[in-house]
């Protein structure tokens, strides 16, 4: 049985690594859908075993619609993962969620394009239920440590649009996003968050907002340089309240999403071909005994 790793933080632009971490240890892991964007590292925070991957590798070289969420997400399950908080910059698409704040999604709109979505294929089915894309519990469990760091400026709840990119919006296309009730937008969350409901693990992202895209006339349009100057102001913060869920998180939650498979899988057994059963195993193989 694999050790159990209590949390898994994905962190996303500006945020590279986890201080803090006791017993460190670097995992190069190969799964049947590549490398992982960066070697995981692993180790003790608040007494709980962690986990830390870069979203975009070290020293930020893979683009949005470069990273391989398969194997970043399968990866993470073979490590024996229950929880992951995905650290993610985001515009803003209204006007109470300004530059600085923390939004705690609770709604995804996929709007990327040519991204990889499932693991599923090759013989096998799944419709898995995304209505609610994000974990409710471990979302709540993020804003308890957020209000134990004494952060005020938490919004939770709101619809996260996810982009292909790398570019950022046009003022037509981002005005448009508005006019859809769009609350924030980015370019990672989709597929990870779904990848993740298919893989059983609780998933949910803690949203720091650098901008307001390019919709508010009042303001300047959206660059790197304004994205990570928020992003660096806010990684000490990003790192105390990773350290508070650490020490509050339920190492092996009784959670709805660890059976998100169990009514989801639609092709029958004895027709699933072997080698997709093996690719699958750490998946399905549950479910097929």
């Amino acid at each position: 049985m694999l050790e159990s790793i209590a949390l898994a933080i994905i962190g996303g632009s500006g945020l590279y690594d986890l201080p803090g971490l006791e017993d460190m240890q670097e995992n190069h892991i190969e799964t049947p859908f590549g490398k992982p964007s960066a070697p995981i590292i692993t180790g003790v925070l608040e007494g709980k075993r962690v986990a830390f991957l870069a979203r975009h590798g070290q020293g930020h070289q893979i683009s949005p619609s470069e990273v391989n969420y398969r194997a970043n997400i399968f990866a993470l399950k073979l490590l024996g993962v229950q929880n992951i908080v995905s650290i993610s910059a985001c515009g803003s698409l209204r006007e109470d969620y300004a530059p600085g704040d923390i939004v705690i999604p609770d709604q995804i709109f996929d709007y990327t394009r040519g991204r990889h979505r499932t693991f599923f294929g090759d013989g096998i089915v799944a419709h898995i239920s995304v209505a609610d894309p994000f974990c409710t519990r471990l979302g709540n469990q993020l804003l308890q440590a957020l209000n134990m760091a004494d952060v005020h400026n938490v919004h939770n709840g709101g619809t996260f649009i996810t982009i292909e990119g790398p570019r950022f919006s046009t003022k037509a296309e981002s005005s448009v996003f508005r006019s859809w009730g769009m609350s924030i937008i980015g370019m990672t969350t989709s597929p990870e968050a779904f990848l993740a409901r298919e893989a059983e693990m609780c998933y949910t992202v803690m949203a720091h907002v650098t901008d307001y895209d390019v919709w508010r006339t009042s303001e300047s349009p959206v660059t790197v340089d304004m994205v990570i100057k928020v992003l660096l102001e806010n990684t000490s913060l990003a790192q105390k309240v990773i350290h508070n869920l650490a020490s509050t998180i339920n190492p092996n939650p009784d959670c709805i999403c660890k059976s998100a498979l169990e009514s989801a899988l639609i092709t029958q057994k004895n027709y699933i071909p072997n080698e997709t059963r093996k690719k699958l195993d750490i998946l399905i193989g549950k479910y097929l005994k």
